[in-house]
């Protein structure tokens, strides 16, 4: 059963996909590789924000509720970070004033990190789930700054390089931490590990869970030793893609005779998980293919 705000977000996800795989048509065909996958981490990242915008305009209460009890003006802030998130969406598809709108997301998640996800965890420390949050939501960050150190490495060599370490150190811690979260609760999801478990129609859900684990160690080691980064990173981005392929979407199709609540997490599962692999090939993109000849990031 869908309530309005599901059919907005499913919508707007759906119209910046094809609008953005449109734009980037000639761009995705001549692409070869990993530059295949790689060069559509800014889709990815505008259609995650396109689904979660309509949310914050018309969703559940608990997205007003996550503002911080001391801010004022209270769902003015929902409905403010609402028209952000569709900005940025709009400006990563139509590929205008890219440095500007990835510079503002990183950011409003690195915000978010600060002023929600961080405050949770240290008054939590032992909870594993505020951490994980606490890390996806700064690795959104990374992802969106990694995108601005690219469109401003000409203008702004010095800052670009900050901001694109910035990424890789975050994407590798996470990678490490997220991939100690696999191994010790193979019962959860794949990906980036939170509240979902495996559904039971899943066949061999342990096996997925340590092959997730795998991956995102190896990507984590490479990531924070430098080598062969890129990959990493790209590494990263497909598990992420795999996952939403076919974990997440099949979660939404079966969540469509549920309620709306249960669409409402169906599509936030998704999204998050797109989002992450849209930030590690953002990242990727702006790592070298060849450190040793690129020079150090």
């Amino acid at each position: 059963m869908l309530s309005s705000a599901n059919l907005w977000m499913g919508l707007a996800g759906l119209i910046y996909l094809i609008v953005g795989i449109l734009i980037l048509r000639k761009e995705i065909s001549a692409a070869r590789g990993w530059d295949k996958l790689i060069v559509l981490g800014p889709i990815f990242i505008a259609v995650s924000l396109a689904v979660f915008a309509p949310e914050h305009f018309s969703g559940p209460d608990f997205v007003k509720n996550m503002v911080p009890s001391w801010m004022p003006g209270g769902a003015f802030w929902a409905y403010l970070v609402g028209c952000a998130l569709l900005a940025a969406a709009t400006s990563l598809t139509v590929r205008k004033f890219l440095r500007l709108s990835s510079t503002l997301l990183g950011l409003m998640f690195f915000l978010f990190v600060c002023l929600i996800y961080l405050p949770s965890a240290l008054r939590h420390p032992d909870h594993r789930f505020a951490w994980a949050y606490a890390l996806r939501d700064l690795s959104f960050a990374a992802g969106a700054w990694a995108l601005a150190g690219l469109y401003s490495r000409i203008s702004s060599p010095q800052q670009s390089k900050w901001m694109i370490l910035f990424g890789r150190v975050v994407l590798a811690i996470a990678a490490i931490f997220y991939a100690a979260q696999h191994f010790l609760h193979p019962q959860f999801a794949p990906g980036v590990p939170l509240e979902q478990m495996t559904p039971a129609w899943v066949p061999l859900r342990s096996l997925w869970a340590y092959l997730a684990g795998a991956i995102l160690l190896a990507s984590g080691i490479g990531l924070a030793l430098n080598k062969q980064s890129r990959i990493a990173a790209a590494s990263v981005g497909a598990l992420m893609t795999a996952v939403t392929l076919f974990l997440c979407l099949p979660v939404l199709v079966l969540a469509r005779n549920g309620s709306p609540v249960d669409v409402n997490d169906a599509l936030n599962y998704v999204a998050d998980t797109l989002l992450y692999a849209g930030s590690a090939l953002a990242l990727a993109s702006a790592l070298p293919r060849d450190h040793k000849l690129a020079g150090p990031q």
